[in-house]
């Protein structure tokens, strides 16, 4: 069998309701997206990775620091169609979706996500998943929550737990839904052309087109959640983050002009 060929895309554009053009904001000197393309680039068994934007200003930013770029159209809901459109073309058997605004990526997260691929090339999506940090989570409709069952299979996303159990019982089952998906890229082309179904309509939840139309998702496990940047305020969180977490000033330095670190 031929080896799978994976790559990384990052959808990417302007604008924002919360935070008009957070995904040039700059963390130690370096647009936010910049760090998430550098990140993914220290993973293991990616065969390249692409920056996916139909604006010109986040082009002409990542080609300068040496980034690739695929132009698209500015027609995208969401960054699921864009990445759909930008690896027509392209030489790939998978595509691994990173969110631009989650600059604190890991890529012993990307590895473990290209891991799970994989083992079952012939899965069609992939969804990166952690513990509850706490009770409370369970009813917080902020962020997508799923019910993972036999062989790591998702069986439905929700906003609000609907489990009758405790939250130990629940914390057993119930995951977070993380911003790091992968498709088998001939099923994300399928995907994008059916239509939106109801759950993920009412509920906004994109991952739920998958499960409605029974097709599979597969849970990838990780440590925890890490802090996103969806309005100005939340770079405080992820500069704090940084500042006291190990793993991240490693993943800095490496990452980053020694002389910019010192700004932390």
């Amino acid at each position: 069998m031929k080896s799978p060929r994976i790559i990384a895309v990052i959808p990417a554009h302007m604008a924002s309701v919360r935070f008009p053009g957070k995904i040039l904001f700059p963390f130690v000197d370096i647009p936010m997206i910049e760090h998430v393309r550098r990140r993914a680039l220290l993973a293991d068994n990616i065969d390249d990775v692409f920056v996916a934007t139909c604006d010109q200003q986040i082009a002409e930013v990542v080609t300068g620091y040496g980034g690739k770029v695929i132009m698209t159209g500015n027609h995208h809901k969401n960054g699921t169609t864009r990445v759909a459109e930008a690896i027509a073309d392209i030489d790939c058997s998978h595509v691994i979706l990173l969110q631009g605004d989650e600059p604190l990526l890991l890529p012993r997260y990307v590895n473990t996500l290209v891991e799970a691929i994989k083992k079952d090339p012939n899965g069609d999506s992939w969804n990166g998943t952690a513990p509850l940090s706490d009770a409370g989570e369970c009813d917080r409709h902020s962020f997508v929550k799923c019910a993972i069952g036999t062989n790591q299979q998702i069986m439905c996303c929700f906003r609000r737990s609907p489990a009758f159990c405790d939250f130990e019982c629940q914390s057993t089952f119930i995951q977070k839904i993380l911003g790091i998906i992968a498709y088998r890229k001939d099923f994300l082309a399928q995907l994008v052309k059916l239509e939106a179904t109801p759950f993920e309509t009412h509920e906004f939840i994109e991952q739920m087109r998958i499960l409605e139309n029974g097709f599979r998702l597969t849970a990838v496990s990780f440590d925890q959640a890490l802090p996103s940047v969806n309005e100005p305020g939340e770079a405080n969180e992820v500069i704090a983050f940084l500042q006291n977490d190990e793993e991240q000033l490693e993943l800095l330095i490496k990452t980053c002009d020694t002389t910019a670190t010192k700004q932390l």
